[in-house]
């Protein structure tokens, strides 16, 4: 969320978050994966770089097991699947709860600012 103010006005600008930005775990690690670099993770996970870029892709005959997924998370420190997953099954509840209190702390701002004369 990014916040811009100018002198008479308040923009929220909400952007998308990691569950938007990710079409599912699988994306999510893969990006992972060719951000640090193919072979360099491969070797971390013990898998040849061809087998770990067919086990992203969507090729059904072979898939990333949770057993990789976890050893990729230990060995580069990449949050991110976990993260992914927060927002695709918890964060929708959380999300409305923080969009409400944003939406009360906007009218209390708008009440102040209106009896400051700023508004």
């Amino acid at each position: 969320m990014v916040l811009k103010v100018a002198p008479n006005q308040l923009t929220l600008e909400l952007e998308p978050g990691i569950a938007e930005r990710f079409g599912s775990l699988r994306e999510a690690v893969a990006t992972g994966v060719y951000q640090r670099g193919l072979k360099r993770c491969a070797i971390d996970l013990d898998l040849a770089p061809s087998n770990l870029s067919v086990q992203l892709s969507e090729d059904p005959s072979r898939h990333f097991s949770v057993d990789s997924l976890e050893r990729y998370i230990e060995t580069t420190g990449d949050k991110t699947p976990i993260e992914y997953l927060i927002a695709r099954f918890y964060g929708p509840k959380q999300q409305t709860a923080e969009l409400a209190e944003i939406r009360k702390q906007f009218a209390l701002l708008q009440r102040a600012m209106k009896n400051a004369g700023v508004a």
